[in-house]
């Protein structure tokens, strides 16, 4: 029984995982980035600061304990705010990003371009 159990648990969590980077990978599309982007670590933070529009030294911020989980806030509020979305809708990108990178991906938000800060 326990093999069974794990056998689901994992299943589970490949079948979301598999969700996220779809959901991801079609949110850098409709930003006009690659969307394999969203699976290389660290070029995929590199590429969300651009499509949030802050600059590239911001990496150097998530680097910080405390001050990465504010700077994710940030970016993510861009990000929702470039496609059209409210600041809530940011701050559900950042802390239930497995919910909204689906939802902002497959949903019919359009990427409106760079706003500048």
């Amino acid at each position: 029984m326990e093999d069974i159990g794990g056998m689901v648990f994992f299943v589970v969590c490949l079948a979301l995982v598999i969700v996220i980077i779809a959901g991801m990978w079609k949110t850098f599309e409709k930003a006009g980035e690659p969307g394999w982007a969203c699976i290389i670590p660290i070029y995929n933070i590199v590429v969300l600061l651009k499509i949030a529009g802050k600059p590239l030294w911001w990496i150097l911020l998530m680097l910080i304990p405390g001050v990465n989980l504010i700077v994710a806030i940030l970016v993510s509020i861009a990000v929702a705010e470039n496609f059209g979305k409210g600041a809530g809708f940011g701050i559900g990108l950042a802390l239930l990003g497995a919910i909204f990178y689906p939802i902002l991906g497959f949903g019919d938000a359009r990427f409106q371009g760079v706003k500048e800060a």
